[in-house]
C-alpha cells in the first residue's frame, strides 16, 4: 500500500501477515540494488501462499555478496528489473503488516527507495522486524541474528541467505517467539 508516510514499527504478535526478505548487491539502501525478493503470506500463523522472484540489478553483483547470498550475474540475466517486479511484489502484500529480520534498518529503507523512485509515493505497510521483537522475547541471548534464533528454535538454517528460505525460517521463528511468555 502506497502513501504520503511510511508505516510504524510495530512491536507484538500478529496472525495474519506477509513476511518477507530481500537479497542485495550490497548493504548501502542508497547505492544497491535488489537481487532477490520472496515472501509468504501468513493467514492464523499459517503459510498460504508465497512470491519470491530473482531480479535482475542492471549491474555486475560484486563478488562478495554473490558469495553471501549465492546469486550470480548468470542467474539474473535474463529476470525482470525491479521496477517491472514491484507491482507483482505490492499486489501480494496489499495492505498487509510486513515482517521481517532486521527490516527497519535494511530491506524497508531499499523498498521505500524504490516506492520513491518509481511512484513518488513510499510504502506505508506497518510492520513488525523480528531483530527487535526477538531482543525483547529472548533478552538473554548474545546473538540475535536470523540464523541465530533459528538455531535456538532448532529450525533448520539450510539455504540460508537466499530470501524465499529466510522467509520460511523467519517465519516459523515469529511463530515460535509469539508463544514465549504467554
Amino acid at each position: 500500500m502506497l502513501g504520503n508516510r511510511c508505516g510504524k514499527r510495530l512491536n507484538g504478535y500478529v496472525p495474519d501477515y506477509v513476511l518477507f526478505d530481500l537479497e542485495t548487491t550490497g548493504i548501502s539502501c542508497e547505492n544497491d540494488k535488489i537481487v532477490e525478493i520472496s515472501a509468504v503470506k501468513v493467514k492464523n500463523g499459517k503459510v498460504i501462499e508465497e512470491f519470491s522472484e530473482l531480479v535482475n540489478p542492471e549491474c555486475k553483483i560484486p563478488y562478495y555478496a554473490s558469495r553471501e547470498n549465492g546469486i550470480a550475474d548468470e542467474m539474473v540475466k535474463a529476470a525482470r528489473t525491479f521496477d517491472e517486479v514491484l507491482p507483482d511484489f505490492l499486489g501480494f502484500i496489499g495492505d498487509s503488516i510486513l515482517v521481517g529480520h532486521n527490516i527497519q534498518s535494511f530491506d524497508m529503507k531499499f523498498l521505500y527507495r524504490e516506492c520513491r523512485e518509481l511512484y513518488g509515493e513510499t510504502l506505508a505497510n506497518d510492520y513488525v522486524d523480528t531483530l527487535y521483537y526477538s531482543r525483547r522475547k529472548v533478552p538473554k541471548l548474545r546473538h540475535h541474528r536470523l540464523t541465530d534464533m533459528a538455531e535456538y528454535f532448532d529450525i533448520s538454517t539450510a539455504g540460508a541467505h537466499r530470501a524465499l528460505n529466510d522467509c520460511r525460517m523467519n517465519q516459523e521463528v515469529f511463530e515460535r517467539l509469539s508463544r514465549i511468555g504467554r
